[in-house]
């Protein structure tokens, strides 16, 4: 799926992987459009590094996975190292959305969110449960920045859980929650908001949201 040159491209940016990193694929085969295509698009991201690694459950058959890993729909891609930082891929990471994927990888490889030293301190104050829903198109130019951040900061604290979901495969969501333009952000179900804010703006939401 990836061409030649993107594959020689990912493949100088995961040189810089310092730790393991496990792509959890959730599939089946019947009744998931773009089953196939994740799972194929998982295999040759992590045939690009010999940190990565690769499991795939059967989302119809692997209840005892499916419940630990708290997936409730696919395709679904989980990246995690040493344990599971939270980071999800709801839909195939393809288009611009291919960008945050590897982003997502680097980022659980080194171990670092990379967000600001201050943002850190302000993520330590969390200590109830966050669910950040970033609806995307693989269109959207704008949209891997703020699955990014999203990812960052559940990489940063064990309460976050960052989901990207592509909205054109998952409708009923993309209804319930009046998405009509994106990136879309709801978290725990109170807080929503468009576009891809900085850093900063989007915490300041996230810990509204844990006000509200």
């Amino acid at each position: 799926m990836l061409p030649d040159n993107v594959k020689e491209e990912v493949k100088k940016e995961f040189e810089k992987l310092q730790n393991p990193v496990k792509l959890v694929v959730f599939t089946q085969e019947l009744e998931c459009q773009y089953c196939k295509e994740n799972y194929q698009l998982a295999l040759e991201v992590a045939s690009l590094s010999d940190k990565i690694s690769i499991e795939a459950y059967n989302f119809a058959i692997d209840k005892k996975k499916v419940e630990e890993y708290g997936i409730d729909k696919i395709p679904a891609i989980v990246v995690e190292g040493e344990k599971d930082y939270g980071i999800r891929f709801y839909g195939i990471p393809g288009g611009y959305e291919f960008s945050s994927l590897v982003e997502g990888i680097k980022i659980v490889g080194l171990r670092d969110s990379g967000l600001s030293e201050e943002s850190k301190s302000s993520l330590k104050k969390i200590d109830k449960p966050i669910h950040i829903q970033v609806f995307i198109t693989l269109t959207c130019p704008y949209c891997p920045r703020a699955v990014h951040t999203a990812h960052q900061l559940a990489m940063e604290s064990d309460f976050i859980k960052a989901d990207m979901i592509e909205a054109q495969e998952f409708p009923h969501l993309a209804n319930k929650y009046n998405v009509y333009a994106v990136p879309k952000v709801v978290i725990n179900e109170k807080v929503q908001f468009e576009g891809a804010l900085p850093e900063s703006a989007f915490l300041a939401q996230v810990m509204s949201a844990l006000e509200t």
